[in-house]
């Protein structure tokens, strides 16, 4: 049996926690708008919450974070020495309700990080889809090596056309005890979860092995290169987790290696195929930068001879850039000549923004340039990262901001 899956402890909170306040959506989330997380902090207050336990990345440019990563390390001992949570082994489906009344299932496993590369170009059978940003796991890396708790939002996403697995589990959920079952908080819709006990998750590890068949993997891509997975969210977390292991298993006897818990991360695995599941723009909002910059974009795109074009808005005023009409190049393209820009243009910074009111608001807010990315079509997902390896960074999301994973499942990494 490929180990590649495990089946993981999980530790929930016990029943007396308010769930709706221990759950809290993704730290990269509102990433320009403070005003959420005071909201979330408020709503908070002194109940047990994921919130005490994770970064949000809307302040990592604040002076005190060696105070902050100590005060998360220390509630999560807290947490962990204090009796609220309860351990289940097994793996747990999740039935998550967005905002616009879709829902979305996932499945709650533990990958192996020996399996898991972010490399642009490797033949590890669990594939970053996006560029990492090294510069964005710094802080994180320092979160995770002092922790003795790991809480993913990491969305894994597996091609799975005949919809065998998942959904198939789906169907018998009649028959699973349920391990929660909430509203979430800040308009992000609800959650369900249903616990599947060890002796079923041996059976659902062979479902998904039969994915990496040599056969099935030629029909769907031309290729029989393996890939059992690919990120959807949550890279840099999962490749914080890497280096975190990359850094322990040095110090770690052969039998250790085999068993440690931080060669793990738990995570939520998503069908790329559930119907749910809708790939949104992550739009570039420039700080730093005024209209000599929208005019170097231009002139340079239209080199490319581009068949579509993206909107650009600046204060009052809305621009075009052509570009290709391959979504997958365009934003490459985008990028590429935005890096470049920045190269010479020190005061520039680029903020990722999910959603176009978002986008615009930030926009007008703080005086930056408004660029609204081209969407990346799902479909095309894993044969371009078998193809050419990873996209550039932040080239697309599933779904909007509020439909993001929140944290709720814990797991030991000590």
């Amino acid at each position: 049996m490929n180990s590649t899956i495990t089946i993981p402890k999980i530790l929930l909170p016990k029943s007396d926690v308010d769930m709706s306040k221990w759950s809290v959506i993704a730290c990269d989330q509102f990433t320009s708008q403070p005003a959420y997380w005071e909201q979330v902090d408020k709503l908070v207050g002194d109940a047990p919450s994921a919130l005490r336990i994770i970064y949000p990345e809307v302040y990592l440019e604040e002076a005190n974070k060696r105070d902050r990563i100590k005060a998360i390390n220390d509630n999560m001992q807290k947490y962990l020495q204090s009796g609220i949570f309860e351990e289940f082994e097994g793996f747990i489906l999740v039935e998550r309700t967005t905002p616009d009344g879709q829902k979305r299932l996932g499945l709650v496993l533990a990958v192996d990080l020996e399996d898991y590369e972010y490399t642009e170009q490797n033949n590890a059978l669990i594939k970053a889809t996006e560029k990492t940003v090294v510069e964005r796991l710094p802080a994180r890396i320092e979160v995770r090596k002092g922790a003795c708790l790991e809480s993913p939002h990491i969305m894994m996403l597996m091609d799975d056309r005949k919809r065998n697995i998942i959904e198939r589990l789906y169907a018998r959920r009649g028959e699973l005890e349920i391990a929660y079952d909430f509203a979430l908080n800040m308009g992000g819709g609800s959650i369900k979860g249903y616990k599947i006990e060890d002796k079923d998750c041996n059976r659902i590890i062979d479902d998904l092995n039969s994915l990496l068949d040599r056969n099935t993997l030629t029909e769907k891509y031309g290729s029989d290169r393996p890939i059992l997975f690919a990120v959807g969210d949550g890279n840099h977390s999962l490749a914080t987790a890497k280096e975190c292991w990359n850094n322990i298993k040095k110090t770690l006897s052969s039998d250790e290696f085999d068993t440690h818990p931080a060669r793990y991360a738990l995570c939520e695995l998503v069908n790329l195929h559930d119907d749910s599941l809708k790939f949104e723009p992550i739009h570039r909002a420039v700080f730093g930068v005024d209209e000599k910059f929208i005019e170097f974009m231009r002139n340079e795109l239209a080199k490319l001879d581009g068949k579509s074009s993206v909107k650009v808005v600046y204060g009052d005023k809305e621009f075009s850039w052509r570009v290709s009409a391959n979504a997958s190049d365009a934003i490459a393209d985008i990028q590429q000549l935005m890096d470049e820009y920045n190269k010479t243009h020190k005061d520039m910074v680029i903020d990722y923004i999910h959603g176009d009111g978002h986008l615009l608001s930030v926009a007008k807010e703080k005086n930056a340039v408004a660029v609204f990315m081209p969407c990346l079509e799902k479909d095309g997902l894993f044969d371009y990262v078998v193809r050419r390896g990873v996209l550039p960074r932040k080239s697309f999301s599933m779904g909007h901001a509020e439909d993001k994973r929140y944290y709720l499942e814990c797991r030991v990494i000590l």
